[in-house]
């Protein structure tokens, strides 16, 4: 195992908002957006079983 790996600084996968991308590769850039489509994907997936769970629960009260 090696030390000299250790020292160097992991590079950052998530993305902030905001941030300056002016120094980020056209591949750092591809990944973000990738990173970000998933994330939208995964809040869309929950919103919709938040919303299912919602409307269930209204139905099984207006009943």
């Amino acid at each position: 195992m090696s030390f000299v790996d250790d020292d160097r600084p992991q590079k950052k996968t998530a993305h902030e908002i905001g941030a300056d991308l002016s120094l980020l590769s056209v591949d750092e850039l591809k990944a973000r957006v990738e990173l970000l489509k998933a994330e939208i994907a995964r809040l869309e997936a929950e919103a919709a079983k938040k919303a299912s769970g919602r409307l269930a629960a209204e139905n099984l009260f207006r009943s």
